[in-house]
């Protein structure tokens, strides 16, 4: 069976805004756990109009050892967004990612791996 590319996805955040043309967009934010300990923050738009689920090296905004600062590149993103997003017209409110909402699915990772 195909590893779905979302499995290893901690928090995500989906924002929505339309692009110059007026066509509707939808990014998507999140952050994941990758081999080797490393903390992934990643950026993509329009998802779904993908022939695959897989994200390319380019969607990546930040990996690193740091769960703080995947949290502050992914902040930074997730506010970046939402203020084009209102300045378009589509105001969103959304929560920021916490280090709380990781932790759960941080524990099951690793105890699930043993």
């Amino acid at each position: 069976m195909r590893r779905k590319s979302t499995e290893g996805r901690f928090a995500e955040r989906v924002v929505h805004w339309v692009d110059d043309a007026g066509a509707a967009e939808t990014i998507v934010i999140w952050i994941e756990r990758k081999q080797g300990a490393v903390w992934a923050v990643g950026r993509a738009v329009n998802l779904e109009q993908r022939s695959t689920d897989e994200p390319r090296q380019g969607d990546y905004l930040f990996e690193g050892f740091e769960l703080d600062d995947a949290l502050e590149a992914a902040n930074e993103a997730l506010e970046d967004d939402l203020s084009v997003s209102e300045s378009d017209g589509h105001p969103e409110k959304m929560r920021p990612f916490t280090r709380a909402e990781l932790l759960k699915p941080l524990e099951r990772w690793f105890f699930g791996r043993r």
